[in-house]
């Protein structure tokens, strides 16, 4: 599932594209929207919220996730699209543009009064206007016997962070991600090292929380397993974590380097 860095992005691009713009094109590939139309309607803004897409119209908001697959895709008017039409489940466009989102895992339109009902759910953005340290540690400290690994995850918490950062986290912190969150050192210092990985990544193409950008060396161990730990040289290992309501979901992680 992609990061609240890879869908910040995402949202970023849309709202250039999109932003103070009338819509003449609006085509969902969905059958309980398949009559909905946004046509003559100006985007006032698009805005990500951890890792959900919302594009606010005058009355309406429509809002996206990207889920597993889902990607945006902006093109100027006349160019052919890189991935099959098919795949496609919304297309909105401007005179100059069009935005296709392809393979998205949710789909509505509401009012916009009704946003909170569709993500007031989840807790401080990593990178929103809306962050906070210290209600993002309270989130983190409510549950002290969940592991830390599955409570990174929950978006209740603090919205954003997904499995890459999951376990580049744990590594940076030397914390093993089956270790209790009442174990696993201070709320806040994981709240802050959380939002300081992430902003520093929102911008980037490829992903860096080693601080070298080489191919190969971008990560401490997410996708690195059976390689050497780029700080102790002992293999990466691989597993799985799961609560009772958690997916299951691969785990990195450095068995001499996280206690």
């Amino acid at each position: 599932m992609p990061e609240g860095d890879t869908v910040f992005q995402a949202a970023a691009r849309l709202h250039a594209a999109l932003a103070g713009n009338i819509l003449t094109e609006s085509d969902f590939r969905v059958p309980r929207y398949a009559t909905t139309d946004l046509t003559g309607d100006t985007v006032e803004d698009v805005v990500a919220r951890g890792k959900h897409i919302l594009v606010r119209l005058p009355q309406r908001t429509f809002h996206s996730h990207l889920m597993m697959d889902g990607q945006w895709h902006v093109y100027e008017r006349g160019t052919r699209w890189r991935k099959p039409g098919f795949k496609a489940r919304v297309v909105i466009g401007t005179e100059q543009v069009q935005a296709v989102g392809f393979d998205l895992g949710i789909v509505e339109v509401f009012p916009r009064e009704d946003e909170t009902e569709a993500v007031g759910h989840l807790g401080p953005d990593l990178l929103g206007p809306d962050w906070d340290p210290a209600l993002a540690a309270d989130n983190l400290a409510r549950e002290p016997d969940r592991p830390i690994g599955l409570a990174l995850l929950d978006q209740r918490i603090m919205a954003g962070v997904g499995n890459v950062y999951r376990s580049e986290l744990c590594f940076l912190r030397g914390v093993d991600p089956a270790t209790p969150v009442r174990e696993a050192g201070a709320p806040t210092a994981w709240a802050e090292l959380a939002h300081r990985v992430l902003y520093a990544n929102r911008n980037r193409t490829a992903r860096v929380t080693t601080g070298d950008p080489r191919h190969g060396r971008r990560l401490w161990v997410y996708g690195r397993r059976g390689k050497p730990c780029l700080r102790c040289g002992r293999p990466v290992e691989s597993g799985s974590l799961a609560g009772p309501s958690d997916l299951e979901r691969v785990i990195y992680r450095c068995r001499a380097c996280q206690r």
